[in-house]
């Protein structure tokens, strides 16, 4: 069964794991100085936050699977699909082992498919290597944007007078 995955970016780690917990009713599964996350079962979700990386605000989407052949199949609809991957194989991320790639949408939003192999003590270290903690600037960091997104946004012009958008 797969579990939707959703990574912000906060200005203020300790405010915003204070809000989400009481959002929530719950503690974080994982708390560390720059990230903390929460593996909910109602919704169903891996609700993640960090203070690395740029501005605030959500910083990618996914899906994470509990099984190598679930994320193979996802994989594999993605590829029958036409959908252009980002294929890191097994990495680290976060404090994460585990082995995904990455689509974008339209409008340039990452989603992240993964399936986590094991936990790490340090944030990005690569598995099995704790001597060597590997560079890290944001947390999850997707690739660089695989869709070309129209500088002119979302909205078209507006036409006598009348805007289009919502």
């Amino acid at each position: 069964m797969k579990r939707f995955h959703v990574h912000v970016r906060v200005a203020d780690l300790g405010t915003s794991v204070a809000f989400y917990s009481k959002l929530f009713g719950a503690a974080p599964a994982r708390q560390e100085s720059d990230y903390a996350k929460w593996m909910l079962e109602d919704p169903r979700i891996n609700f993640a936050i960090s203070s690395r990386g740029g501005e605030p605000g959500v910083d990618h989407l996914g899906f994470q699977t509990d099984s190598a052949e679930e994320l193979l199949a996802m994989k594999a609809q993605a590829e029958s699909a036409d959908m252009t991957l980002a294929d890191e194989g097994e990495t680290t991320c976060c404090y994460a082992h585990s082995d995904k790639y990455w689509v974008t949408d339209p409008q340039g939003l990452a989603w992240e498919h993964y399936h986590t192999l094991g936990n790490v003590p340090l944030f990005s270290m690569p598995a099995g290597d704790a001597a060597k903690p590997a560079e890290a600037a944001a947390c999850c960091a997707p690739p660089p944007k695989a869709v070309a997104v129209s500088a002119a946004g979302c909205c078209p012009p507006a036409s006598a007078g009348k805007s289009s958008c919502c």
